[in-house]
């Protein structure tokens, strides 16, 4: 008998790298996810060794996200990240990935200048190895959105918190408290929707207000701070794993306590959203 038969089994489930290969992620395949009832796990991604790890540990989607300014670069916030940065970081993780389906934020000051601007920087990412990319805000956006989808481009939309509108907003507080800011997202999300967005972040909305806007949205929807009743749930990766210092939104559970490698902690991320487990509402108090 090998000594990797004798081994105790993870308390954390078996990674998916010990199983047989999965296939690539599509939109229809995360379509299908959402008409079954089963949830969507999401994480971000700035390199080709952490892509290659969350994809081996079965999460269904990478976010090469913004937030690499804050988490890589040290910055108070997203808006300092250029577009070259951001295809830089999505080549990294498009070599690292295998099957997840793979999105990238366009960052502050690529997109709010012009259509035209958006579909240039849109396509600079997807040549960098995005097969969907994200924008941030509604209203405005929603011309945005129609003009990519026309042109081929998967969009992610984001409403809520939208960091790179931090100073506009006032800080990083939840947003839709007031029965007149959750009816102008809730206007919003439909609009994103009937533009075309495949899948729309809500980050830091009320959970109740996240679950009307995933009701009635036509695509799918990924919280963060915004409650369990969206149909997916992302999370920053080193928040997640307790690498970012200093104190963390409440909304975030680490992972990797109690885990014995990071691919483990990453795994047992899938399973708490799969099961439902993660976010826990009344612990978080998502409500409020």
């Amino acid at each position: 008998m090998t000594a990797e038969s004798t081994a105790p089994p993870s308390p954390y489930g078996t990674p998916s790298r010990e199983t047989a290969p999965r296939k690539p992620q599509t939109l229809h395949r995360l379509r299908a996810l959402r008409e079954a009832g089963e949830k969507i796990a999401m994480l971000t991604a700035y390199d080709a060794a952490s892509a290659r790890l969350l994809d081996d540990a079965g999460v269904d989607c990478l976010l090469v996200g913004d937030s690499l300014g804050m988490v890589m670069q040290g910055h108070a916030s997203t808006l300092p990240v250029t577009l070259e940065q951001m295809v830089y970081h999505t080549q990294c993780v498009a070599r690292g990935n295998r099957t997840a389906w793979l999105i990238a934020d366009l960052p502050f000051g690529s997109y709010q200048g012009s259509t035209e601007q958006a579909i240039a920087s849109s396509v600079a990412l997807m040549q960098a190895g995005a097969q969907m990319i994200k924008l941030e805000g509604g209203g405005w956006t929603a011309p945005l959105v129609r003009a990519l989808v026309e042109r081929g481009i998967p969009v992610c939309a984001h409403l809520g918190l939208t960091p790179q509108s931090v100073h506009a907003l006032g800080g990083y507080r939840i947003q839709g408290r007031d029965a007149q800011a959750a009816d102008t997202l809730r206007q919003h999300a439909a609009e994103l929707g009937a533009a075309g967005a495949a899948m729309l972040v809500l980050e830091l909305v009320p959970s109740d207000l996240a679950a009307d806007i995933s009701a009635a949205f036509p695509g799918i929807t990924i919280g963060i701070g915004a409650g369990s009743r969206t149909h997916g749930q992302v999370l920053v990766l080193h928040d997640m794993l307790d690498i970012t210092r200093g104190p963390k939104p409440r909304f975030v559970r680490n992972f990797m306590e109690g885990a014995p490698s990071m691919l483990d902690a990453v795994h047992s991320y899938v399973l708490a959203v799969k099961d439902g487990s993660f976010p826990d509402d009344a612990l978080h108090g998502y409500t409020a």
